[in-house]
């Protein structure tokens, strides 16, 4: 199979979907690579890298979607891609449709198949394809947390981890899953007084047991987040339902508890956010204040640290990337079960239950899908 990768063009986003190792391992693999120059420039590879690895150069992204059988991205397509793609092109890349309407009637519309890493599910391993991103975005809520916390930054001029005779910040995160608990060990690491929400008794025992005496949890409700804003100098959306809207468990009105000056990170902003006031920001402008409270609402937080994220994420995706294209779409939904976890729309049938409940849209199994489309 002929497999494409693209410049992405999301405002500094600065990842690709494939490392030149990952083009070496296709092309042994007996697949063809294309990739448009310059896209992995971000992440500090070069053409070069990429042609001695076997994969071949393209001008542009439209080369790349025209000849390619399989598409590699990073983010979801923008309405620029839109076009570019067509019936029975596999795409491959993190979509979370439910957080757009509109890229979810284009993706549909195209009649491409489109397999969203952050909805590939492997029993007793959850979402491998989503974690280690998920990793590097705890990390950095609480890195972009202690930036915004300065005074500078319009923050309310705390030390993360205060010092002697000073107490430190207190941070709650919402949701214990990979990006709570990698914000969780951030924040402890730097000393902050930190509590962690969740409604799942069995993750907060192994939290316990795994994070710094300086971690607490506790049982999340509506009157637990209000109780906790009161204290909170920097809070962490983390929370996370596979494929659907994030819930919103900060409200417009529960920000007048916080402190002015204190900072939210909404991690889950790429799924809708789990604060009422949040919108998806850029890095170019990741911040924008509401009733006083500094909100950081970058869709990709990852892109900052490309580098980093590229290899991460190619280390998760490429088996895969492999298995698809050994199989094709239609092999795939109907012998790889994590593949068609990840299958969310195919061939101009939507796929994904959680997605068609957030818009009130019809919606079909991925073989029924793979079936009419034979």
């Amino acid at each position: 199979m002929k497999i494409g990768v693209v410049k992405e063009i999301k405002t500094h986003e600065y990842r690709v979907a494939l490392t030149p190792a990952g083009a070496d391992e296709l092309t042994r693999a007996g697949h063809s690579v294309v990739v448009e120059t310059a896209a992995g420039r971000g992440s500090g590879l070069d053409d070069e890298a990429y042609r001695a690895a076997g994969a071949r150069v393209a001008p542009d992204a439209a080369s790349v979607f025209g000849e390619a059988a399989m598409i590699l991205k990073v983010k979801e397509p923008l309405a620029d891609e839109w076009p570019l793609m067509r019936p029975g092109q596999i795409v491959f890349t993190y979509f979370h449709l439910a957080a757009d309407r509109a890229l979810t009637d284009a993706v549909v519309g195209s009649g491409a198949h489109c397999f969203a890493y952050e909805t590939l599910e492997v029993p007793g391993r959850g979402l491998p394809l989503l974690e280690p991103m998920s990793e590097v975005a705890g990390r950095l809520a609480i890195q972009a947390g202690a930036k915004y916390l300065e005074r500078p930054a319009g923050g309310s001029g705390i030390l993360l981890g205060g010092v002697p005779g000073v107490a430190p910040a207190h941070v709650l995160i919402l949701g214990g899953g990979v990006v709570g608990t990698n914000a969780a060990r951030m924040a402890a690491g730097l000393g902050a007084d930190v509590v962690i929400l969740d409604i799942d008794l069995a993750r907060m025992r192994y939290l316990d047991e795994i994070l710094p005496p300086n971690c607490t949890t506790i049982y999340s409700t509506p009157m637990a987040v209000r109780e906790q804003l009161g204290r909170t100098d920097l809070v962490v959306g983390a929370v996370l339902i596979p494929g659907a809207a994030a819930p919103r468990l900060i409200t417009r009105a529960d920000l007048g508890l916080m402190q002015a000056g204190s900072v939210i990170v909404d991690v889950a902003v790429d799924q809708g956010g789990c604060i009422e006031t949040c919108r998806p920001t850029t890095h170019e402008e990741p911040t924008f204040v509401v009733d006083d409270v500094v909100h950081y609402c970058v869709a990709n937080m990852p892109g900052a640290v490309p580098r980093t994220s590229t290899f991460a994420l190619t280390n998760a995706t490429l088996p895969w990337v492999k298995q698809l294209a050994d199989l094709g779409a239609a092999r795939a939904v109907t012998e790889s079960a994590p593949l068609a976890s990840a299958a969310n729309a195919i061939g101009g049938r939507l796929t994904c239950e959680p997605v068609a409940r957030a818009f009130g849209m019809d919606w079909t199994s991925a073989p029924d899908a793979v079936a009419a489309t034979a």
